[in-house]
């Protein structure tokens, strides 16, 4: 009888779980006497609850992974040192990136963004160094994979910077005078011609001057190659307001020595000419009479001696 009952307990506790995958699967137990069935729910009360796990408290893919890979003694493990300079560079990469995305119209990446950029390449310092207690990260952030993730982003980084020529307009890790200078002339400019942009005209002849100042001040810039991106945006945007937007010109200086070489070399020609022309003029030739008079004489002479 006990044995009985232990069958029928088992068997009701396996229909109840399967009842989900075979709900078309239907058993008659009316036919159990009413004891049995007591004794069976006296059973199924005294066995323990089944365990249920929420979508949290199951372990994720990536930390099953860690684990396994953290058993496999072969593998390089990175350090609490190291995964913190990963975890910095991580986050100055990202402050980065979007300090570039938004000064990219207009171009200001190296005005606004050399201070990120300063931090970012710091901590990438330090992690291609020797840090604390002769510890490097070196192999186990940058060379540890055929990737080479970190090394990879950081040389994208480091191409726009020297593509932008954002040291140009740099000294010390801090902006440059010339690079000051220019920005506040710029600024000084824009002023004008957001206070004339109603009439042209007036513009042109108010705004001359400073426009001429930044714009000479812009090329000795570009003789001393101290022009960054940003400085060379602003200023060619400038320079469309000024022609295209106002309509205002403005003779550069050094056209004045090729109107000039060109005018001499166009009247060079001209001037040949003409100085071969009066050169060329014959003087009248001094005619040198031979002594034939004289030397028939002389010949009459000796013709009378002989006779």
């Amino acid at each position: 009888m006990v044995l009985l009952l232990k069958v029928v307990a088992c068997f009701v506790v396996l229909l109840h779980c399967s009842r989900a995958q075979a709900s078309s699967f239907e058993v008659n137990l009316t036919v159990l006497p009413s004891f049995i069935w007591d004794d069976v729910a006296n059973r199924l009360n005294a066995l323990p609850s089944i365990l249920t796990v929420s979508p949290s408290q199951e372990p994720s893919f990536h930390s099953s992974s860690d684990l396994l890979l953290s058993s496999f003694h072969g593998d390089p493990e990175i350090s609490d040192y190291c995964r913190e300079l990963l975890h910095i560079f991580g986050q100055r990469y990202v402050s980065y990136v979007n300090c570039l995305v938004s000064s990219a119209r207009p171009v200001k990446v190296c005005l606004n963004c050399f201070m990120l950029y300063n931090r970012l390449t710091d901590i990438y310092s330090n992690i291609s160094q020797v840090g604390l207690g002769n510890e490097s990260c070196q192999v186990t952030l940058l060379r540890s994979d055929r990737l080479m993730l970190v090394y990879e982003l950081y040389d994208k980084i480091t191409d726009i910077w020297k593509t932008s020529h954002c040291s140009n307009c740099l000294s010390n890790d801090s902006l440059s005078s010339d690079a000051l200078h220019y920005m506040a002339k710029l600024n000084e400019s824009l002023r004008c011609f957001e206070s004339q942009k109603s009439n042209h005209s007036e513009l042109c002849k108010e705004c001359k001057a400073s426009y001429k100042v930044l714009n000479d001040l812009y090329g000795r810039m570009e003789k001393n190659k101290s022009l960054c991106i940003d400085i060379e945006d602003a200023m060619n945007m400038t320079r469309i307001l000024w022609s295209k937007s106002f309509n205002c010109s403005f003779p550069r200086e050094e056209t004045v020595p090729v109107i000039a070489v060109s005018s001499f070399m166009l009247f060079l020609p001209i001037i040949f000419y003409l100085s071969s022309f009066l050169h060329s003029e014959q003087k009248k030739r001094k005619l040198i009479h031979p002594k034939r008079v004289k030397s028939s004489n002389s010949l009459m002479n000796i013709q009378d001696k002989h006779s």
